[in-house]
């Protein structure tokens, strides 16, 4: 398996080439072409949790219910073209047996079909942190993708380090994180217009984006013509 990434630019694309017996999954409607001798299925779970549960269990993160899966039909390779919603960089994670990385909402793209995706349940700090209710959790071995709203930044954390909610892609596991005030005090924290902050702690990868999703729709959406009934 290879995977080319657009280079330049945000609008972000990636191209999986394929070997006879290997699969690689993605969120559906990623796809924008596929050679001839791909075969494309629709399923609810790849390694994880299959069926109405594993699906549910996806939308509690912010990804769809249904992944894509490819593969050849034939003894030829094979390539699938993939591009995320958002107008932003894609950036591909080799994920170790020693090393499982936990996926904010929406910023999954694809994955090797040889990686667990499961999920895990991080309560009401998920909604104060501006993400959601689960992440989106990926063991095993093989590829990763993620993808952003804007550019992304890989960063290695041994102390603690303060994000900004809205601004998280992925991290590895063996961190940990808090939610916490911007300043001392509630006043401090609404003037600073930041609201809430994510403290991390631990040894480990974190991937940032620059943009902030929703920020970016409560700014734009309203410049926007009405829909039509």
């Amino acid at each position: 398996m290879h995977i080319a990434l657009s280079k330049g630019g945000l609008f972000a694309r990636a191209l999986v080439s394929l070997e006879p017996g290997e699969r690689f999954v993605s969120d559906a409607g990623a796809m924008i072409r596929a050679s001839s001798n791909i075969d494309i299925d629709v399923t609810t779970g790849s390694q994880g949790k299959g069926g109405l549960l594993g699906g549910l269990g996806r939308l509690l993160t912010g990804d769809t219910f249904f992944l894509s899966t490819y593969e050849v039909t034939d003894g030829r390779p094979g390539e699938v073209g993939l591009a995320p919603t958002h107008m932003g960089e894609v950036r591909e994670v080799k994920v170790s047996p020693a090393e499982a990385w936990l996926c904010a909402g929406g910023s999954f793209l694809g994955a090797a079909s040889t990686l667990t995706l499961d999920t895990r349940f991080q309560g009401l700090r998920g909604l104060l942190g501006g993400e959601s209710l689960s992440l989106l959790r990926v063991s095993g071995s093989g590829a990763l993708l993620v993808s952003a709203l804007g550019m992304l930044t890989s960063m290695e954390i041994d102390g603690e380090l303060i994000v900004d909610t809205g601004h998280l892609v992925a991290f590895t596991e063996g961190l940990a994180y808090r939610i916490d005030k911007v300043g001392g005090g509630w006043i401090n924290t609404w003037l600073s217009g930041e609201g809430f902050v994510m403290r991390f702690s631990g040894k480990g990868r974190i991937i940032l984006q620059s943009h902030n999703p929703t920020r970016f729709g409560q700014q734009f959406g309203p410049l926007l013509p009405e829909r039509q009934s």
